[in-house]
């Protein structure tokens, strides 16, 4: 079958958008293409592509790498080549856990089980992925990014609820702060696509 985007053009379009975003210095940089052919073939829903680099269009996209080289960028900038209704909610971690601070337990709900706009599940991506902390409401605990991650799970098996995530952590950390039983989970909601732990910060 005929591949029907030009993957090229598209990588001009974002580095434009880019530009448009985040100001004149913003660069598509030439060691990050085959990683953003990943990525477009998701965005895109370009089925056949999305074949050929092994990324599932059922799953979310989690995205890890260095601090600096681009994960919040690129997921900021790839969701508009989605029609704005199938567009992502970009979301800090570090956010999410001060809304749990003042708001409590409601906010587990409210980016978990909760999450639906007129019964369509809303798609987030919750941004850098280990920067938020174990925080404690009204004397209690809680893992929050741990326990929204199991209850979208649970969406993701029932209702097709997907969710992207950014992280500059590798595998064993995931485990070691949000615990086996998440990462399992992970690896069914998440195609991973990572840069190479020795790209450069992008932003110096």
């Amino acid at each position: 079958m005929e591949n029907l985007y030009d993957y090229n053009s598209c990588i001009v379009t974002l580095e434009n958008k880019g530009k448009e975003f985040f100001g004149s210095h913003f660069k598509i940089h030439a060691e990050d293409t085959q990683l953003l052919f990943r990525l477009l073939a998701y965005f895109l829903n370009d089925v056949n592509n999305s074949q050929k680099f092994n990324v599932s269009l059922r799953k979310g996209i989690l995205l890890s790498g260095p601090v600096g080289c681009g994960k919040t960028s690129l997921m900021t900038l790839l969701p508009l080549f989605l029609e704005p209704d199938d567009r992502c909610i970009l979301k800090s971690c570090r956010d999410v856990s001060f809304e749990f601070i003042n708001e409590g337990f409601k906010v587990i709900q409210r980016y978990g089980r909760g999450s639906f706009n007129n019964h369509t599940p809303k798609v987030y991506c919750f941004d850098d992925l280990g920067t938020e902390n174990n925080l404690k409401y009204y004397g209690n605990d809680c893992n929050v990014m741990a326990e929204i991650l199991l209850s979208r799970y649970d969406m993701f098996v029932n209702r097709k609820m997907i969710t992207h995530l950014t992280t500059n952590l590798n595998s064993s950390e995931i485990e070691s702060i949000y615990g086996i039983r998440v990462r399992s989970r992970m690896r069914e909601m998440f195609n991973l696509i990572s840069f190479d732990k020795t790209s450069k910060d992008k932003r110096i």
